[in-house]
């Protein structure tokens, strides 16, 4: 089967909601509130009148409630159009609009306005852009600096397909940490990133450290689409050797009925062994639970990171 034609089968909704095959119900330990808080509304109305997008919404994640509340959002740049379609992902798939000349000041006024600590700014894939969207990236984090120069910044990034310079400019603009996601193990990689390769996303890592060694670096995968527990131990060995510092581990939900289906629940026990064992290859910082995602407590991660650098 093809790529394209193994994407469809997720993207398909007929075959998606084929009675015989319906969605595992999730259990207890998946299910999280309804977001209420007086925080979470004003960080969606801000969001709102700044024009900006945040991954928080477009990937459907479970964690936005608490997130909010607590005003801290993970801002998607560059608009909220993808040129790829992963079998995972909620964002939006098809020709991307011009990218905003005012968003870097946009995003500066919003931290500011926030008074966020810690910011996290992801991107959709721009493989229609020359420099595949870095300059963009360049901007808000020089913008911020400005602005708010006590605020760290994380950068979740694309793999820029190769663009040459890009990874080095944004490595030059200095952001506290660099994460770009594996997203799953090497095999799965044709079903459920087609879009990718994984020795290439790997490669960024390394290169990211190789550029500024001061810079934490950080990657994420996903459990539950069908892998197994010795490739998740060479994904951890695969980045130890790239120099990553920090690892998250996340169980996979799908967002839709079209999306890849969830092939399992990881038990709470076994993300704590994932945890256990990360540690011991040598990660600063391990975060591993049902409900963790790249973006999860970012603030209060990146405190520990620089702890236990110090020790």
């Amino acid at each position: 089967m093809s790529n394209v034609e193994n994407l469809t089968k997720y993207r398909h909704p007929e075959k998606a909601r084929n009675p015989e095959n319906p969605p595992l119900r999730k259990p207890p330990w998946i299910r999280v509130k309804a977001p209420t808080s007086k925080a979470y509304g004003e960080t969606k109305r801000l969001m709102a009148e700044r024009g900006l997008h945040t991954v928080c919404e477009e990937a459907a994640c479970p964690n936005i409630g608490e997130c909010w509340s607590e005003r801290h959002a993970t801002v998607m740049i560059l608009g909220d159009i993808c040129t790829r379609a992963c079998a995972f992902c909620n964002v939006a798939t098809g020709k991307p609009r011009p990218v905003n000349p005012m968003e870097p000041e946009n995003l500066a006024l919003s931290v500011a306005e926030m008074g966020m600590k810690h910011l996290v700014i992801t991107s959709v894939d721009r493989d229609d852009l020359a420099d595949g969207g870095a300059e963009q990236f360049v901007q808000c984090i020089k913008r911020i600096r400005e602005t708010s120069p006590e605020t760290t910044i994380e950068i979740l990034t694309p793999d820029f397909r190769d663009k040459e310079g890009a990874l080095e400019a944004v490595v030059e603009a200095g952001p506290d940490v660099f994460n770009h996601n594996l997203e799953t193990v090497p095999r799965l990689y044709p079903s459920i990133r087609p879009g990718a390769r994984y020795f290439h996303s790997l490669k960024i890592l390394e290169q990211a450290k190789m550029l500024n060694a001061d810079i934490f670096t950080k990657s994420g995968i996903m459990v539950g689409l069908g892998e197994k527990k010795d490739e998740v131990m060479q994904v951890m060995d695969d980045l130890r050797s790239a120099g990553v510092d920090f690892l998250t581990i996340g169980q996979y939900l799908a967002p839709t009925r079209r999306h890849a289906p969830v092939a399992r629940f990881v038990t709470p026990d076994e993300f704590e062994d994932f945890k256990r064992i990360g540690k011991e290859k040598g990660f600063l910082l391990v975060a591993a639970s049902p409900l963790t995602r790249s973006s999860y407590h970012a603030d209060k991660d990146f405190e520990a990171l620089a702890e236990a650098r110090r020790a």
